[in-house]
């Protein structure tokens, strides 16, 4: 992961470069001069940008500059005094950092942006789709309207949120008991997920054991949060899933806000099925 820190005050940036640098995945590299960064944005791939835009006042002409000459989706983040979420929303960036910085704060918004960027990346990968199927569209459709959200909420604010639904142990499973059994439970999976979820919510497969449901304009500050926690209480009911010799299956639900990357829930539910063989 490619970081570029953009700000004025050398302090702040060899500050958090020495919070960052040591880790095997991440880089880091530092730019005073804002002309100078978007030169660099144009011409090399950063995951992360971590700009203070002082003295600009107009912090939003730059990051739709930083968008601009990118020509992908950094994820960015905006540090000054006295922010918020708002102003995040309002300027088009990913999240937020508040001066002085808080070193628990800065590896939080780090990790955030790497779920979302993981998450991206792998909606993006064209070598392995899955078709539409049961009311579930295809992989590649589903990241085209997840780039919309993304979009809409840095045009118009609409926040949006991503209710993923894995069976964690897969691999286990496919070990253990096969592929049909395996496979089987990732289906029954995408059965109860349709049948569960409302009209408005797009759902589409995200992985080899995974289903994803976009849920666009969660307006009222906790509605995303009930709608997981309304599908984990169903999900908690159902014991139709089949594995060999009582093998547990675990249901991991995460819901990620947008374009945050930040977990506002996050739970694994262990079935078993009575009638297992």
């Amino acid at each position: 992961m490619k970081i570029l820190i953009i700000d004025r005050d050398r302090l702040v940036s060899q500050m958090i470069t020495s919070r960052l640098t040591g880790h095997d995945d991440i880089v880091v590299e530092e730019e005073m001069v804002k002309n100078d960064a978007l030169e660099k944005l144009e011409k090399e791939h950063y995951d992360i940008v971590m700009v203070d835009p002082t003295p600009l006042k107009d912090a939003q002409a730059l990051v739709m500059n930083i968008r601009r000459v990118a020509r992908h989706y950094p994820y960015i983040i905006i540090m000054g005094e006295d922010l918020s979420l708002a102003d995040v929303n309002k300027v088009g960036a990913n999240n937020f950092l508040n001066k002085p910085l808080d070193n628990t704060q800065v590896k939080t918004k780090i990790e955030q942006a790497k779920t979302i960027q993981e998450f991206t990346s792998r909606l993006a990968d064209k070598s392995n789709d899955f078709p539409s199927a049961g009311g579930v569209i295809a992989k590649s459709a589903f990241n085209e309207l997840f780039l919309s959200a993304i979009d809409r909420g840095w045009r118009y604010s609409e926040s949006a949120h991503i209710l993923s639904v894995k069976i964690g142990n897969y691999e286990e499973i496919l070990k253990m008991d096969g592929d049909y059994h395996a496979n089987y439970s990732v289906s029954k999976l995408a059965q109860h997920l349709v049948r569960l979820r409302r009209q408005s919510d797009v759902i589409g497969q995200t992985h080899d054991n995974e289903y994803s449901l976009l849920l666009q304009r969660t307006d009222k500050a906790n509605e995303a949060v009930e709608a997981a926690k309304r599908f984990a209480a169903s999900l908690e009911d159902i014991n139709d899933f089949i594995t060999v010799d009582g093998n547990a299956i675990r249901i991991h639900i995460t819901l990620m806000e947008l374009p945050t990357g930040d977990y506002g829930f996050d739970k694994i539910l262990t079935k078993r099925n009575e009638n297992n063989i």
